[in-house]
């Protein structure tokens, strides 16, 4: 059970609020800006209690999520619920930021609606949103003629593998390789598809032949459990000069780098004044996270090209724009 939910900027200022139970009052709001957001020590716990209410939070990029209540609830089923609220927002308007925020304010304010019912958390399917919470349509100022369209669209994608893979794991993978020339083969384990793909084509021509369906879908799911090889040289952290500004709403010092080069070498030196205390407290290591978009795939699985079918509306290949983007995220602790 929910009392309410409050979005925020980095400066703490309310982007969406909404209260579901009268136990929460309006104060509440100000009472997680001061004691989270413009804290003068970081809060790493995603859990505070403030006079008996507790504030659970999420932060995506500069923008807070924070669900509040004053009753015992089950903390993972909030965290559940305010991660399955950044997946559908990400879904309906990309990323996750203040001008996506304030662009889109009641197209949110109806998700919640659909999501929550009186603090209770009803349906956050984004497929089964999708079909009765709808975006503004664009429409065409020029009159012309309308066209009817009286044929059937049935679109075919087909997807083409750098390397002939088995769904058998990395033995059936390997096994293929051996008499191959000296060429490696990718091992994968735990292949899935989604279930528009023709699994017949893909056993016979190891390419993914689909029909898409409407939205997103995730077409396929794999991993692979052999040793991975990173493409990095010698230095563990290479970084050229650039600017670097202290900014107090995140407690942090912000290194903007142009371009990156290898074989060199950059140092920054920041002097921190603390402020007076009486007590001695011992400093945790927190842990170091990077988002980083690099164009590599560990496991050497490449879309060599893609081809769509379609002879009715005779698509071809110049229409169809194709890139393939590669993103990770890396989390350490010192």
């Amino acid at each position: 059970m929910i009392g309410g939910l409050f979005i925020y900027n980095h400066k703490g200022e309310v982007l969406i609020s909404r209260v579901y139970r009268d136990d929460i009052g309006r104060n509440a709001v100000d009472v997680f800006r001061v004691n989270v957001i413009h804290a003068r020590q970081q809060v790493r716990s995603p859990v505070t209690n403030i006079a008996r209410t507790c504030f659970f939070h999420v932060k995506r990029s500069n923008i807070w999520l924070a669900a509040v209540t004053k009753q015992n609830v089950n903390a993972a089923m909030v965290f559940e619920f305010l991660c399955k609220m950044c997946d559908v927002m990400t879904a309906y308007f990309g990323k996750i930021s203040e001008e996506n925020i304030k662009n889109n304010f009641v197209l949110i304010y109806e998700l919640l609606d659909e999501i929550l019912d009186f603090g209770y958390h009803q349906n956050s399917e984004t497929e089964a949103l999708k079909t009765f919470i709808t975006q503004t349509g664009i429409k065409s100022q020029s009159k012309e003629e309308q066209s009817q369209i009286t044929s059937q669209v049935t679109g075919q994608c087909k997807f083409g593998m750098n390397d002939k893979i088995g769904k058998g794991g990395a033995d059936e993978a390997a096994g293929k390789s051996g008499g191959g020339g000296g060429k490696q083969s990718v091992a994968i384990d735990d292949c899935t598809f989604h279930q528009c793909v023709r699994l017949s084509k893909f056993d016979a021509e190891r390419s993914i032949s689909f029909i898409p369906p409407d939205g997103e879908c995730e077409l396929m799911r794999y991993r692979s459990t052999k040793d991975i090889i990173l493409p990095f040289l010698g230095s563990w952290v290479i970084c050229m000069k650039g600017k670097a500004k202290y900014k107090a709403s995140e407690n942090a010092i912000v290194w903007k780098i142009k371009r990156m080069a290898g074989m060199k070498e950059s140092q920054i030196s920041a002097e921190i004044e603390l402020l007076p205390t009486n007590d001695k407290k011992k400093w945790a290591r927190p842990p170091i996270s990077m988002n980083f978009e690099v164009l590599f795939a560990p496991s050497r699985l490449k879309v060599r090209y893609l081809k769509v079918f379609e002879p009715k509306l005779n698509y071809s290949d110049h229409d169809v724009i194709k890139w393939v983007r590669y993103i990770g995220i890396y989390e350490t602790c010192c």
